[in-house]
């Protein structure tokens, strides 16, 4: 069983990418597509997701 969290931060889809990550690199200024380049098992909905669950936790 893939856990929903790591270390209590939740991550994307099971993959070692936690939400944090993803806002953080956004906040910072990169692009959708940056992100996408440099992690490329994520897809667009990933990225959308991430925000999604910030915003619902903020």
């Amino acid at each position: 069983m893939i856990p929903k969290s790591w270390g209590g931060r939740p991550f994307i889809r099971g993959l070692r990418v936690t939400v944090a990550t993803v806002v953080g690199l956004l906040a910072a200024g990169h692009s959708e597509n940056e992100i996408l380049e440099s992690y490329p098992y994520l897809e667009r909905e990933d990225i959308r997701a991430a925000l999604s669950y910030a915003a619902w936790r903020a």
